[in-house]
C-alpha cells in the first residue's frame, strides 16, 4: 500500500505525480476488468488537471445526470421557486352544494396527504358542504407518464413512478406516485392480510399469498403488473415474520391524489356524492375561484431529499416544470431543451451531453467525465451554488438527510465529512462526482464514471480514489480509525436509496 502523500510533506509536482500513480493503481482493480472508466480530477484554485483518463469518452451517467438537471432547474426557476396546488370551483359565490370541484396540480413533488387534508379543511371553511364530483386536474404537465426507454420491469418500483403534475408524496423522503403496501402474516396456511395504504379504494388487490410455517422461507413478492392498477401479492410469508412494508407505484398518480383528497373532504365534513375523475378545469368557466391552495417548500429545500436520496420522480417533475417555464409546455421535449439552454447560460459545454431524461434512468443519456467536472466548476459562480452544493450527499455522515446515499461510504477514512458528491448506480453503470475539501481550504473537483463492469458496482474503487484525493489535500482518517482505502464498502445494481438500504 502506498503511503499517503499529505499536502505539506512534498513539493506540488512530486505530490501530483504520486497522486496520478496511485489512481492508476486503484483503477487496476479486478472489478473493472472489461469496463470503461472516465476519471477526471482538477484543482479548484488553479484549474490544473491533476488526473485524466478517458475524460472525453461518452458514457452512461446513471444518477449523475441529476447534477445537470437540478443545476438547470435552479438557474431557470430560481432557488425560491415554489409549486402551488389549488382546489377550484366555478365562481366565488359557490357555497353549500357545488356541482364540481377541481384539484389542480402545479407540479409539486412534495404534496402530502397532510397538505391535502389542510386544503380540505379550507374548502369546508369556505362554506362548501357537499360536492357533486371531484376532478383531478394534472394538465399542468402533458400526459406522457414514463420515458420511452425506461425498463418496463422497473415500473412497480418507486424509482420508476409515473410522472404527473398532481401526485401525492409519501414519507419524509417524499416519494411520489407510490403507495405503502403492508403485508402481514396470519395463521399457518391462511391468506396473508394486505393493506394498500393511501391507495385504498384506488387500486385493486389480488392477494394470492399465504402464511407459511414459523421459521419457513419468505418468498413474498409484491408486484404491480404493467398497464394495470392492481397490486398482486404472491408467495409465502412465515407466520412469525414481521409485516413486510414496501412502496409500489400506482397507475395515474393524479387519480390517487384525487381519491386521497376526497377522503380528506369527507373527514372534514364535506360530502362527496360522485366518483373521482380526471379532467381539466373547463375553459367555459367565467371566473374560476380558488377555495383552497397549498404552496410547497422552496426549490432549494426540495433539492435536499431529491439529491440525498437520488429521487427520479422529483427530477423529472423539475424537467417538465422547466419546460412549462420556458416554453409554456410541461413536457420532456420542452424541458430538456430548457435544461440545455440553462446549462449553456452557466457556461457549461453541452456538446458532449445527450439528454433523454433528467434523472439518468434512461440508457440513452450520455455525459463525459470532462463535462461533469465542467459543470462542477461552472456552478460555483452561480448565486444559488451554496444550496445546490449542500444538497449533495456527504461521505460518512450517518444522518440520512446529510449523508444520503453516501451515509455509509468512506466513514472512518480521510474522506469522512470532507467529500460531497452525487452517486449513480444501475446495472452495468456506476458514477461518483463532486468535491473534496482540504483542511487549509483547498479543493478538488472529480468525476468517476464506470460503465460495462461485470457484477456489482465498483463502489470500493470510487471510494478508494476519493479517499486518496482527501489524503492528497492533507486530510487524515479520524484518530483511532484505520483507512479503508481499497476495501469494498457496499455494492449493488441500484442506488441504495432505491433499494431502501440507506
Amino acid at each position: 500500500m502506498t503511503t499517503p502523500a499529505l499536502a505539506d510533506t512534498a513539493d506540488p509536482g512530486a505530490r501530483a505525480d504520486e497522486l496520478r500513480s496511485d489512481i492508476d493503481a486503484i483503477l487496476e482493480d479486478a472489478a473493472l476488468e472489461g469496463a470503461t472508466s472516465g476519471v477526471v480530477v482538477t484543482d479548484a484554485d488553479s484549474g490544473e488537471e491533476l488526473y485524466s483518463a478517458e475524460g472525453d469518452t461518452s458514457l452512461l451517467p446513471a444518477s449523475n445526470m441529476k447534477t445537470f438537471a437540478t443545476a438547470a432547474a435552479l438557474q431557470t426557476l430560481g432557488p425560491d421557486h415554489t409549486f402551488t396546488t389549488e382546489a377550484v370551483v366555478e365562481d366565488d359565490a359557490a357555497v353549500g352544494e357545488v356541482p364540481g370541484l377541481y384539484l389542480v396540480g402545479g407540479g409539486d413533488p412534495t404534496l402530502s396527504a397532510d397538505d391535502l387534508d389542510a386544503m380540505a379543511a379550507d374548502v369546508a371553511a369556505a362554506g362548501i358542504t357537499s360536492v357533486g364530483e371531484v376532478f383531478a386536474d394534472d394538465t399542468w404537465f402533458d400526459d406522457r407518464r414514463l420515458v420511452d426507454d425506461w425498463w418496463p420491469e422497473d415500473e412497480p418500483f418507486a424509482y420508476s413512478a409515473q410522472i404527473s403534475a398532481l401526485t401525492v408524496a409519501h414519507g419524509d423522503r417524499y416519494d411520489t406516485g407510490v403507495t405503502e403496501v403492508t403485508v402481514a402474516a396470519a395463521g399457518d396456511g391462511e391468506a396473508v392480510s394486505v393493506d394498500p395504504g393511501a391507495a385504498e379504494g384506488y387500486v385493486e388487490v389480488d392477494n394470492q399469498a399465504v402464511t407459511g410455517p414459523a421459521g419457513g422461507e419468505d418468498t413474498l413478492a409484491i408486484d404491480r403488473p404493467v398497464d394495470t392498477n392492481t397490486i398482486v401479492v404472491t408467495g409465502s410469508l412465515p407466520a412469525d415474520a414481521e409485516p413486510s412494508v414496501q412502496l409500489r407505484t400506482v397507475d395515474e398518480p393524479a387519480g390517487m391524489a384525487g381519491q386521497v383528497f376526497v377522503r380528506a373532504l369527507e373527514e372534514n365534513g364535506v360530502e362527496v356524492e360522485g366518483d373521482v375523475a380526471q379532467g381539466e378545469v373547463p375553459e367555459g368557466w367565467d371566473e374560476p375561484h380558488t377555495v383552497a391552495e397549498n404552496t410547497s417548500m422552496s426549490l432549494e429545500e426540495i433539492l435536499v431529499p431529491l439529491m440525498k436520496f437520488s429521487n427520479n420522480g422529483h427530477t423529472e417533475m423539475l424537467v417538465k416544470s422547466i419546460g412549462r417555464e420556458t416554453a409554456d409546455e410541461g413536457s420532456w421535449e420542452a424541458g430538456l431543451v430548457g435544461v440545455e439552454e440553462a446549462l449553456r447560460e452557466l457556461g457549461v459545454d453541452t456538446s458532449d451531453l445527450v439528454l433523454n431524461d433528467g434523472s439518468g434512468l434512461s440508457r440513452t443519456d450520455r455525459i463525459t467525465a470532462d463535462s461533469m467536472v465542467d459543470l462542477l466548476t461552472r456552478v460555483q459562480d452561480a448565486p444559488w451554488y451554496e444550496g445546490w452544493h449542500d444538497s449533495l450527499p456527504v461521505a460518512g455522515d450517518s444522518d440520512p438527510f446529510v449523508g444520503g446515499t453516501l451515509a455509509s461510504r468512506m466513514d472512518g477514512t480521510a474522506a469522512d465529512g470532507v467529500a460531497q458528491a452525487k452517486t449513480g448506480t444501475m446495472s452495468g453503470v456506476s458514477a461518483l462526482s463532486g468535491y473534496v475539501q482540504g483542511p487549509d481550504g483547498s479543493e478538488v473537483h472529480f468525476s468517476i464514471v464506470n460503465n460495462d463492469h461485470a457484477g456489482a458496482a465498483p463502489l470500493h474503487v470510487q471510494d478508494a480514489i476519493v479517499v486518496r484525493l482527501a489524503e492528497y489535500l492533507g486530510n487524515q482518517a479520524p484518530e483511532g480509525t484505520t483507512s479503508l482505502r481499497g476495501e469494498p464498502a457496499m455494492s449493488g445494481e441500484l442506488e441504495c436509496s432505491w433499494e431502501l438500504t440507506c
